[in-house]
């Protein structure tokens, strides 16, 4: 494990997430990975996690920025920063900020189920 799995991980969160092209999900997630994430339920597999994007870009005009990243075993660690504007019901307008930590397990050069 390390760059090639890094590598998938960062066309994630810069091309799929802030780069707007959901398309990569079956590309970059097994059909087994759940998303993990209390405020947007959503299904399992690239779709689900797809779906779970797509509200943060619509509903926030997310961003997603990573601000370290590292491996270890089959596992990528990234620190990253969403940021965006609040739009969704009602849209207050407001800025939007999550510093957060994802674990990621990587299988066949996939995020896959954790």
């Amino acid at each position: 494990m390390g760059a090639s799995e890094e590598a998938v991980v960062r066309r994630v969160y810069e091309e799929m997430n802030s780069g707007r092209k959901l398309e990569l999900a079956e590309e970059l997630f097994t059909a087994d990975h759940v998303v993990h994430d209390p405020q947007v339920p959503a299904g399992q597999g690239p779709q689900g996690i797809a779906e779970a994007v797509r509200t943060y870009q619509d509903d926030a005009g997310g961003h997603w920025q990573i601000e370290e990243m590292f491996s270890a075993g089959d596992r990528v660690v990234v620190r990253w920063t969403g940021t965006g504007t609040h739009n969704g019901i009602p849209p207050t307008g407001k800025p939007i900020r999550v510093d957060a930590i994802a674990i990621h397990r990587m299988a066949e050069n996939k995020i896959a189920k954790t």
